[in-house]
């Protein structure tokens, strides 16, 4: 494996207890230039997650809380009127920030959602009139509450598909739930820890992961997993282009961070249940299917040669 990433993952676990594979999945994602979806019960570390990432790889840390009051301009910012210049000055809001943690994202009013939509799609926003670009890298964790909670509104599909991944954390195992109530607070922990990776390092390994060789097998593979979700009647609407393009790089994020640079079918489909599984809705209940549903059905249903 990659030493920084090596160290970034061993640095995670630290805090993360237990869950070592949500959190490679969560660094692919952002290997991958992706956004990446979090959906659990308050509690498990969701926040925790996103405040780890941004404090070991250095970036500008920002997070707005949803909630259903929560205004477009309170995103993206606004202009305020100057009495002394008497001209209005532009404010950024706090999504000009590398990594953004949009916390409890459904609590919020589908008009306030669609005020990430450019953002996350086209990494700049237009606001009056006036188009800025984000920084660089930009980051979107949204986190979740599940939908049947009371107060959430769900994210329409336009919306889901911008996000690379959706994944869950889940409860700790008994070991590990142990160690976290024995020992010291995991925000104690969280302050003390240094960047593992500079933002432009990761620049260079975003370029990197990009540049995971692909043999026309495996795109193949993964254009035959795409073509079958739209012909097997078993969906409301089949995988977009946009998800083969999604499915592909967090493919190639995944081999980097095994270390290679060729990408294996067994790399598809690590990766494929939280990519595809939130894009996927079943044409007979109308309701999203869980990962492991897309992993059984879908990479079942579908050779790799």
């Amino acid at each position: 494996m990659n030493e920084p990433l090596d160290q970034l993952i061993h640095s995670g676990e630290r805090i993360i207890l237990g869950k070592g594979h949500a959190l490679r999945l969560a660094i692919a994602c952002l290997l991958a230039r992706g956004h990446l979806l979090i959906e659990d019960l308050p509690g498990v570390g969701k926040t925790t997650l996103a405040h780890l990432l941004a404090r070991l790889l250095g970036l500008h840390y920002s997070r707005i809380q949803f909630t259903s009051d929560l205004l477009p301009a309170d995103i993206v910012g606004n202009s305020i009127y100057d009495r002394e210049t008497q001209s209005f000055t532009y404010h950024p809001g706090p999504i000009f920030a590398q990594v953004l943690l949009a916390d409890e994202i459904n609590r919020a009013t589908p008009k306030t959602q669609s005020a990430l939509l450019e953002a996350m799609e086209e990494r700049q926003v237009t606001v009056e009139g006036a188009t800025r670009p984000l920084p660089e890298p930009f980051f979107v964790i949204a986190t979740q509450n599940p939908t049947y909670q009371i107060g959430t509104f769900p994210l329409p599909e336009s919306q889901l598909d911008r996000f690379l991944m959706r994944i869950h954390l889940g409860y700790p195992a008994a070991t590990e739930e142990k160690a976290l109530l024995s020992g010291h607070d995991r925000r104690e922990i969280l302050a003390t820890l240094k960047p593992v990776l500079q933002p432009t390092k990761l620049l260079a390994l975003q370029g990197q992961a990009r540049e995971v060789y692909a043999a026309e097998p495996i795109i193949d593979y993964c254009y035959r997993l795409i073509a079958f979700s739209r012909t097997c009647g078993r969906f409301l609407h089949g995988l977009s282009p946009r998800a083969g393009l999604g499915l592909l790089a967090a493919a190639r994020a995944w081999a980097l961070l095994d270390g290679r640079d060729h990408l294996l079918p067994e790399d598809v489909q690590a990766v494929a249940p939280t990519c595809l599984g939130h894009r996927l809705v079943s044409g007979e209940d109308n309701a999203p299917l869980g990962h492991s549903a897309v992993t059984e059905y879908l990479l079942h249903s579908v050779a790799v040669s």
